[in-house]
């Protein structure tokens, strides 16, 4: 996909295969851009999950983490895990999103995440979104595949406080699982931070950016 880095940023398309995903992997970077734009509109788009319990915590979850922001949340009903078998009706929603925002900023997963939902939607963000700024994020899990990010944005140490507390106060569901955790959160928001010499951070990853330097 091709990045041109925007002289304004009124609007941010978010993308997510599950509910938790985005605050998981943008969460921090979702906290800063809607504390210091008040009035942003984010169009968060939730492929699987809807009408269950998951869809209640994610449009609370959601709200908290983007204060401010005129919020416009959908969650679909894709099965989970089964992403390669309902790809007409995940195109079909990725693209009308991408019809109804004409975003300034794409924020969604990236295409070496080893989850094959997370992957799939990658793979449909770079097809959709070809002349957007594009930050894919990425989700610590058991498959050990984070690679090397491009793109980082730092976090003040409140920010990546706050988002460790939204996530444990927002996803109930998913408390039991031992990977979910505070210690986590802030474990690899220090990594990436010690790479952009910062305190924390998040990072994502880019394939393409396109670039102007004239000052025009």
């Amino acid at each position: 996909m091709i990045g041109l880095v925007p002289r304004r940023l009124d609007r941010v398309a978010a993308l997510a295969a599950h509910c938790d995903d985005l605050p998981i992997g943008a969460g921090g970077t979702l906290l800063t851009l809607c504390r210091a734009r008040p009035g942003l509109r984010v169009d968060a788009l939730v492929l699987s999950g809807g009408g269950t319990e998951r869809e209640d915590e994610e449009r609370a979850a959601l709200a908290a983490f983007c204060p401010g922001a005129d919020l416009r949340v959908t969650v679909h009903k894709l099965p989970d895990g089964r992403f390669p078998a309902h790809w007409d009706e995940a195109k079909e929603a990725v693209e009308e999103l991408r019809a109804a925002t004409g975003p300034d900023l794409v924020l969604g997963p990236w295409q070496g995440d080893a989850h094959q939902d997370h992957q799939g939607l990658a793979r449909l963000v770079t097809t959709a979104f070809r002349d957007h700024l594009a930050l894919c994020y990425e989700i610590a899990k058991w498959d050990g595949d984070l690679g090397r990010p491009s793109a980082y944005q730092p976090l003040a140490p409140e920010v990546a406080e706050a988002k460790a507390d939204l996530l444990l106060e927002h996803y109930p569901s998913q408390r039991a699982k031992p990977w979910y955790d505070r210690e986590a959160f802030l474990g690899l928001a220090r990594l990436r931070g010690i790479e952009c010499h910062a305190r924390y951070a998040e990072a994502f990853h880019l394939s393409k950016l396109t670039l102007d330097l004239s000052g025009g």
